[in-house]
């Protein structure tokens, strides 16, 4: 069995479920520190002058976890983002089919970061008619070193192999890889080629949020994510 640990993103791109599709049992890591600069609260759309950020104001104190983050909820981001989404997108082939869920997320008042982020990655999971296993990694309890937490979830849950991103290699290679193998669990890594797939606006813009992709592709949409393995 095959498993996936990743931190929640908003409205991730189309490697982040890459991975999902490619896994049993995928793991949100929501117990590790939030990183503000990261992409649990930002994602990008296109727009005719380009890449254009959607960002979920957060507030933030100290070091919090994922799940604890909370959204600031003074200004009107929901309407902004819902606002950017239509007039960027009301062209696309696939536009009508997909615009009713955002338009149900954004409505919601949301207070918590992970709950957005996970209304986004269940839905879109749906659209993409993919059913891999979710767990959440807080409700494993597993603590420890960073590698080594990885492991142990993979043993609590049975997994036999461990696909990583492309990026892990940096920490992972050498003494990481080793604890892998010494536990009997197969360590593979993503290697992801973005695929192209028709767009709006021109010249094809890669590592956008998968709503590009949605509203440019509809149904075809796994299979076009899946090319790029």
């Amino acid at each position: 069995m095959r498993l996936v640990c990743l931190q929640p993103g908003y409205i991730p791109w189309a490697g982040f479920f890459d991975q999902m599709d490619r896994s049993e049992v995928f793991v949100i890591y929501d117990n590790v520190a939030f990183d503000k600069g990261g992409w649990r609260a930002r994602n990008r759309i296109k727009t005719p002058q380009g890449a254009q950020w959607l960002s979920v104001p957060v507030v933030v104190s100290g070091f919090p976890l994922i799940k604890d983050v909370k959204i600031d909820n003074h200004d009107n981001w929901a309407i902004k983002h819902l606002k950017s989404i239509k007039q960027n997108y009301s062209r696309a082939p696939y536009f009508k089919d997909y615009i009713g869920i955002f338009e149900d997320i954004y409505s919601k008042p949301w207070e918590y970061l992970i709950d957005l982020d996970m209304a986004f990655i269940f839905k879109i999971r749906e659209c993409l008619g993919n059913g891999t296993t979710i767990e959440f990694a807080s409700n494993l309890k597993i603590e420890g070193e960073r590698t080594q937490r990885l492991v142990d979830m993979c043993l609590k849950l049975g997994a036999t192999e461990f696909l990583e991103g492309h990026a892990g290699k940096g920490y992972l290679q050498g003494e990481g890889e080793q604890l892998f193998k010494e536990n009997g669990i197969n360590l593979v890594y993503q290697d992801y080629n973005h695929p192209i797939y028709p767009q709006l606006y021109g010249e094809f813009r890669s590592h956008l949020s998968v709503v590009d992709l949605l509203f440019n592709c509809g149904k075809e949409s796994l299979d076009i994510i899946r090319k790029g393995r």
